[in-house]
């Protein structure tokens, strides 16, 4: 069991920002330790005082409320904290309304109003006031259903009944089209790096069948912006490790074009992306998004609509795709024009891209820097994604006008605005000859701990900003705990053993004896010690058990790790070992999801990216590498 003197606990207190605390929870075998980041929770003198003062706010409006609003405007009260308390209501269905033949412009699922269970859904009431007037069906172009708004403006997923394979038959129907202008389609297959190996490229094949006239395959690797630099040509490595499960996955038949790192959210590698596919593909056929949920699809089709890859006025009149930590956002096909590469068109993008890359920090903008601001804090890597034709104003928010776009839960339907009766659309020569852009269903990840978790629990578990690795000092008879998701136990070994965590900035990891383990995970799983799942007995009645898996490795170093032991999506545990030291562990996951130990490790250098180690402890004091800005001239300051 591990303790704390007096005069480290002070030392905690004047811990810099990125230093972990240990924060105490009982058990019925004595005090054990959780390791948080002090800038992801209050103190929790600030967080009791918050509590009672919304409480007592809360109370004061409630009461106020009560007397002064009339009728209506208390019962639009009451929907609004049904809301706020993660109470999601459908809209009323009318299944007489026939199927609109409009598709959703957040996720391309047909518009209707029939069934509140199946993709596409629109109240009934906004179905009719958008469809019923002068322009009949064509009031709904632009219109989002009432799964894509929940999902924008509340964060919150309507659950609906799409089988996973139907998700793949969308997708192989669509791949199975018959070649447009001579020539099949460029795949672009788009998978996320902490999830190598991808789980669904294996698949891939089996949907590139003979029957599929498919000219090329480009694999892309995304959100490499979250993973920290463990050493010097880490992206080359990262590079070569999607190369292996591309390999893995039998791909070495398939006519692959290239493999691109990139971070589609801050659009680093984005501009040498759209320059390869200019360069090799041009305008040749259409190109097709693929990848596994949650593997970042949607956001690189909304950062390639706002880039020189799409016609200049594509914007304009397409909307933005639905983005969401929900898996599975896009139920059928949306898509964008492909702008033609002329030469022109190219030396004219070229030009600009040598001016922006000559350009230091000072000499952007004031807007410009304030973004390159807020995508430092949140990413390791950076880069800026502009025009050349007919640039324009770009939104990093998803823009829909509540009164057009969708549904309002808590106000009567509203007759449709002026701006949908001027909403812009192709002329017939803008698109005749166009090469089209088409963003495909995700392929649902089997045996996937994301599939067993909530909406609230899903944006804990996924990261959206750059990780922090978190790295322990191991003794043989010491238990790590990943929320209640994942659990590592060290069992046998002559040494210690360093255990570098890399997962969620939210997900606490707690460590603690082995005599312990069982009962701190059934004293504390479903509440805030292990934090997820979230929801208490009642919630761990129905979440599967852990279930152990035994590994033996043998160390290569006491600075590379020797394997990762990947819990799932949850993250991953990379151990790190003295030479030759054998070592006997135990991992735990949830029952029906995928453990898997990845050697070699996709972060072999990660244990050195810590600071030192905490007096009387176990743990390392956490490290933040700066960030990396792309195609920005450096001033030669820090």
């Amino acid at each position: 069991m591990l303790r704390l003197a007096p005069v480290l606990l002070g030392r905690l207190a004047r811990a810099p920002r990125w230093a972990p605390v240990l924060r105490r929870g009982g058990t019925a075998s004595g005090e054990e330790e959780l390791f948080v980041f002090p800038e992801y929770e209050p103190e929790p003198s600030e967080a009791v005082a918050a509590a009672t003062a919304a409480t007592a706010a809360a109370a004061t409006a409630a009461t106020e409320a009560a007397v002064l609003l009339p009728r209506r405007e208390r019962k639009l009260d009451r929907e609004r904290r049904k809301r706020g308390s993660g109470v999601v209501e459908a809209g009323r269905p009318d299944p007489s309304v026939p199927l609109s033949g409009v598709s959703c412009s957040g996720c391309g699922a047909e518009l209707h109003c029939r069934d509140s269970a199946a993709p596409g859904f629109m109240p009934a009431e906004k179905f009719r006031s958008l469809s019923e007037g002068s322009d009949g069906a064509a009031g709904l172009r632009g219109a989002v259903c009432q799964r894509c708004w929940m999902l924008a403006h509340y964060g919150r997923a309507l659950r609906l009944e799409l089988p996973a394979e139907q998700h793949r038959q969308v997708v192989s129907a669509a791949l199975r089209r018959p070649p447009r202008h001579g020539r099949g389609a460029l795949l672009l297959y788009l998978l996320d790096v902490l999830e190598l190996p991808d789980p669904v490229l294996s698949q891939l094949p089996a949907l590139l069948g003979p029957d599929v006239p498919v000219a090329g395959l480009l694999v892309v690797g995304n959100k490499v912006d979250l993973l920290p630099a463990d050493s010097p040509g880490h992206l080359g490595r990262l590079r070569q490790r999607v190369a292996e499960a591309c390999a893995q996955a039998g791909l070495r038949e398939a006519p692959l074009v290239d493999i691109r790192l990139v971070s589609a959210k801050t659009g680093f590698g984005m501009e040498g992306l759209i320059s390869r596919l200019q360069r090799s593909w041009k305008c040749a056929g259409d190109v097709y998004l693929l990848g596994a949920t949650n593997s970042g699809k949607s956001t690189l089709f909304n950062t390639l609509l706002h880039s020189d890859y799409c016609k200049s006025r594509a914007p304009d009149i397409i909307d933005r795709a639905t983005v969401s930590s929900w898996p599975g956002t896009t139920l059928n096909l949306l898509k964008f024009p492909i702008i033609n590469p002329t030469c022109d068109r190219i030396f004219r993008r070229q030009e600009r891209l040598k001016e922006e890359a000559a350009k230091t920090e000072d000499q952007l903008s004031s807007e410009e820097k304030k973004l390159l601001n807020k995508l430092k804090k949140q990413a390791y890597l950076v880069g800026r994604v502009g025009r050349t034709f007919g640039r324009q104003k770009s939104s990093t928010v998803i823009d829909f006008d509540p009164d057009m776009l969708s549904y309002s839960i808590d106000e009567d339907p509203k007759p449709t605005s002026k701006k949908c009766e001027q909403r812009q659309e192709f002329t017939y020569n803008e698109v005749k000859d166009a090469r089209w852009c088409y963003d495909t269903p995700g392929i649902v990840k089997e045996n996937c701990v994301l599939n067993l978790l909530t909406d609230k629990e899903v944006k804990l578990v996924l990261p959206t900003s750059a990780i922090v690795p978190r790295t322990f000092i191991l003794k043989p008879g010491t238990a790590l705990f990943l929320a209640a998701l994942g659990r590592v136990d060290y069992l046998e070994g002559e040494k210690s053993a360093w255990f570098s965590v890399v997962a969620s900035n939210l997900l606490p990891v707690h460590v603690t004896s082995l005599s312990n383990a069982d009962a701190v995970y059934k004293k504390h799983a479903g509440h805030e010690l292990l934090k997820v799942p979230m929801g208490g007995e009642e919630r761990m009645k129905e979440f599967p058990p852990l279930v152990p898996q035994d590994i033996t490795l043998k160390g290569v170093g006491t600075t590379e790790a020797v394997a990762d032991i990947k819990l799932s999506s949850a993250g991953w545990v990379a151990v790190t070992a003295h030479p030759e030291e054998k070592l006997l562990l135990r991992a735990y996951s949830p029952q029906g999801t995928t453990l898997v130990v990845r050697e070699p490790p996709l972060l072999p250098y990660i244990s050195t990216v810590r600071g030192p180690r905490i007096p009387g402890t176990a743990v390392y004091r956490t490290k933040k590498p700066p960030s990396l800005v792309e195609n920005l001239k450096t001033t030669g300051r820090r």
